[in-house]
């Protein structure tokens, strides 16, 4: 009873902040203990551990969001926008991407869960599109880590293509492996310490555009914004004039919407985060800065240090000068070499690598976690919902570290475009998964409503709503319908593309209503909708209360690390 004396809270209080009765011989204070510290372990997790910390949480959300695209993709679309037209394309597609963000944020800061957005969406409306949300979220992430490990073996070749491919491959799934079959707090670490290195990459590739812009170059070029001037800011994409122009921003928000999140992967580790009502809201609000910050900033920096009609980055896009997908596509790099600076394009591709490591290392878990969250609503096989005594769903994690024997279709040529088809094929699912995300979270609200529960007592409450879903609705399914826009111009049809772009967006339906038609699930009226899914609420508030008064001062650099992170 020491802690909780020490706090003012007597042991009567804490027995009923843990749900606690005397047991039949008495021994309360031993139940007690045992069951706080169940609860500690897994409350509302279903046997996954809380563990992860708020700085962990923090740098992992910083991390899981950022890939090749942020570094290298992004200058693939100067050519089609210009600058003016990335950073535009990119600014207005954050304000879709931050109202997406508090429609999350509400929903899973309120029930922090496994797999939230997954599984809220077959708890308040129906369970159909838990199934069809649910798959297509892990067949997201899943088919996207093979992807990340054919870039890491790209990027790789900057310096040599001596090293066989197959040798990549198997070093990274043995790396993966370990990572995500240890346990969670491990995975924690490891992803903080990449998430670190990732933004020591973009303030270094940041302060590198605004040091070379003024003139700190060995060259003394003061080139500012001479790019944006000449060759200009806007170009003209597939048509001539102000229509051409207009097509470049929207290819640009296209890219963004690809390139651009981080909210589910904040949800995804709800279900194993100590604190959740504490750790998550500060996790979502940060989000609206990182992204002005690492994407806007970045489209606006790409768009600085080189000229869309820059002749290496056109030789590299075109196929006939070798790098593409490597460092040698970066801009950054393209601006030092153009710059004479010699040295650091080694040292930015390097930690390129490090980024794309780690994305496929948040891909593996957000898989792991979708499947195992799929697994224990009955919508998934049985076996992925077993966990080992550390909380890691050893067999979810097993199923979705398979997809990386896709990768060794790189070793083939003709092979490798299979692949290529495969991330095509599932460009749409972020976006349907965004979309069903914000329907789940206005049935939420009707929910509150209809059942009197005040969203001004909620742990986060999402601003502008419900305007702010509505935005991201339109927004979304706008966006989904211009996915394969440059087909339906004169010379760009192409029955294979859009096959690819949109064969995803007519499965999403069939798969939930196939679900609804065999299993018979019913439509969830706001009355009947279960906002505490049962006692999982209660033992998340309870254990909150336990976990609060439990908590030990940590050192004082992580004391230092929290307070900056939460």
């Amino acid at each position: 009873m020491e802690k909780f004396a020490a706090a003012g809270v007597s042991g009567t209080t804490k027995e009923k902040a843990i749900g606690l009765t005397s047991s039949p011989t008495g021994d309360s204070s031993s139940d007690a203990k045992s069951v706080a510290e169940g609860q500690i372990a897994s409350a509302g997790s279903n046997h996954l551990q809380r563990k992860l910390r708020g700085t962990q949480v923090q740098l992992f959300a910083i991390g899981g969001a950022i890939g090749t695209s942020l570094f290298v993709q992004m200058g693939n679309l100067l050519p089609k926008a210009g600058p003016g037209g990335l950073f535009v394309g990119f600014a207005l597609w954050s304000t879709v991407q931050w109202a997406v963000n508090e429609c999350f944020a509400e929903m899973v800061c309120y029930m922090p869960i496994p797999s939230p957005f997954i599984r809220l969406s077959g708890v308040w409306v129906d369970e159909a599109l838990s199934f069809a949300m649910g798959w297509n979220f892990f067949l997201n992430m899943a088919l996207f880590i093979p992807f990340e490990i054919v870039a890491f073996n790209i990027l790789v070749t900057f310096w040599t293509d001596k090293i066989p491919v197959v040798a990549i491959i198997v070093i990274i799934i043995v790396a993966y492996s370990c990572l995500n079959l240890i346990t969670v707090r491990f995975f924690g670490i490891s992803e903080a310490f990449f998430a670190i290195f990732k933004v020591i990459l973009i303030f270094m590739l940041t302060c590198f555009t605004f040091l070379t812009m003024v003139g700190a170059n060995p060259l003394k070029d003061k080139y500012g914004f001479r790019y944006w001037k000449e060759p200009g800011a806007f170009v003209e994409h597939i048509v001539p004039g102000s229509t051409g122009q207009f097509l470049g921003i929207i290819s640009a928000m296209v890219q963004a919407s690809f390139t651009i999140c981080g909210p589910e992967y904040i949800s995804m580790v709800a279900g194993e985060s100590e604190r959740p009502r504490k750790v998550l809201p500060a996790a979502f609000k940060s989000f609206v800065w990182r992204m002005l910050v690492f994407f806007v900033g970045g489209a606006l920096c790409i768009g600085i240090v080189i000229p869309y009609d820059d002749p290496t980055l056109a030789a590299i896009i075109s196929g006939t000068s070798s790098g593409a997908g490597t460092g040698a596509a970066s801009p950054y790099i393209i601006a030092c070499k153009r710059l004479q600076i010699s040295g650091l394009p080694h040292l930015i591709n390097a930690m390129i690598l490090t980024s794309v490591f780690s994305s496929g290392n948040g891909l593996t878990y957000a898989a792991t976690r979708s499947l195992y969250g799929m697994a224990v609503e009955g919508r998934a096989p049985k076996i992925f919902a077993y966990t080992t005594k550390n909380g890691i769903p050893v067999y979810a994690a097993i199923g979705s570290l398979s997809f990386c024997l896709l990768a060794f279709l790189q070793v083939s040529n003709s092979s490798s475009s299979v692949l290529t088809w495969l991330v095509y094929l599932i460009t749409a699912c972020q976006l349907l998964n965004y979309f069903w995300t914000c329907i789940t979270y206005l049935h939420f609200r009707r929910a509150c409503q209809v059942q009197g529960l005040s969203r001004d007592t909620l742990p986060y409450k999402g601003r502008f709503q419900p305007f702010t879903a509505y935005y991201a609705l339109c927004a979304l399914f706008l966006f989904m319908l211009l996915l394969g826009y440059e087909l339906f111009f004169p010379g760009g049809w192409s029955y294979l593309y859009f096959f690819l772009d949109y064969s995803m967006l007519a499965a999403f339906p069939i798969a939930m209503f196939a679900w609804k038609i065999i299993k018979k699930t019913k439509y969830v009226r706001a009355a009947d909708a279960d906002l505490n899914l049962g006692d999982t609420k209660a033992e998340i508030d309870n254990y909150e209360i336990v976990s609060e008064l439990n908590r030990k001062p940590g050192k004082w650099f992580e004391r230092v690390a929290e307070r900056i992170m939460e």
